[in-house]
């Protein structure tokens, strides 16, 4: 985990790229966590008779890595969550490798808030884009 940056250390462009391969283990851990035992996520057996053909991880999985990226990265930590915008684009399937780029858009520093792009990506393909608005403490 980086020490993360204080608002003046923050520039627009400025950007972090963090990468995860979505294990079984980790579907299963969300699905325990948060009560959600879909089983799209969780049933091979069921999820081949979906358009999907195959688990897929919970959205809301790839949403937290981008919690993780901005909470770990950038900003960094202290960062606080404000408000995120999520477009859930493509699945995220069992194996694969997902990077999370996050983006600084805006710096409000009357205020004390960054605005990032927020995207997950396998491979080419975005899975999920956003907008976050983000608080920096006080150093």
């Amino acid at each position: 985990m980086s020490q993360g940056y204080t608002l003046e250390e923050i520039t627009v462009g400025q950007s972090v790229e963090v990468t995860k391969v979505v294990s079984a283990e980790d579907v299963q851990a969300f699905a325990d966590l948060t009560g959600d035992h879909n089983p799209v996520h969780l049933d091979a057996e069921f999820a081949a008779t979906t358009q999907f053909e195959k688990p897929i991880a919970h959205g809301m999985l790839g949403a937290g890595l981008i919690s993780a990226a901005i909470a770990s990265e950038l900003p960094g930590p202290g960062s606080i969550y404000l408000e995120q915008a999520l477009k859930f684009r493509a699945p995220v399937f069992v194996g694969a490798k997902v990077i999370t780029r996050i983006t600084v858009l805006e710096k409000d520093e009357r205020r004390r808030r960054v605005t990032l792009k927020t995207e997950c990506l396998c491979g080419d393909t975005v899975v999920i884009k956003g907008e976050a608005i983000i608080m920096i403490p006080k150093a």
